[in-house]
């Protein structure tokens, strides 16, 4: 392989390299939106469990928007188990699972963290590599 050909095929794979550092921001990002989501659930969950029952209170539906509504039942949660379905939990079982979930979320970003840190280290190699054949070939 030439070293023209050898520079045609680094440049490719440094821009594969930026293209999956992205794919793998986004995938961080949703991650991060999700741990949010998560803390706010069990935050809401923990604090309500602490409310007396047939208590008015704020309800949080997103965006800084909150809705009246009263207290009926404390001791149980309905819980997302996933396919569109719901079960009723008790507020320990909804804790442990929005728990899980979060251990879950928190495990795979550290994942994406090392993957996107060695996509960099490898880039910068390559990249430098590359300069160094660009400067060759000029000589």
């Amino acid at each position: 392989m030439t070293k023209e050909e050898e520079i045609t095929k680094n440049l490719s794979l440094i821009e594969y390299y930026k293209e999956q550092l992205n794919s793998v921001d986004i995938q961080t990002q949703y991650m991060l939106a999700a741990l949010t989501d998560y803390h706010k659930a069990k935050l809401t969950i923990e604090q309500l469990h602490n409310a007396d029952e047939n208590s008015d209170i704020l309800i949080p539906v997103g965006g800084g928007a909150f809705i009246n509504g009263s207290i009926k039942n404390v001791s149980n949660v309905l819980v997302d188990i996933g396919a569109g379905l719901v079960a009723e939990k008790t507020i320990d079982d909804a804790l442990k699972k929005i728990d899980e979930r979060i251990k879950s979320l928190q495990e795979n970003q550290e994942r994406l963290l090392s993957m996107a840190q060695k996509l960099q280290e490898d880039g910068a190699e390559l990249s430098k590599k590359t300069q160094e054949l660009m400067e060759e070939t000029r000589e």
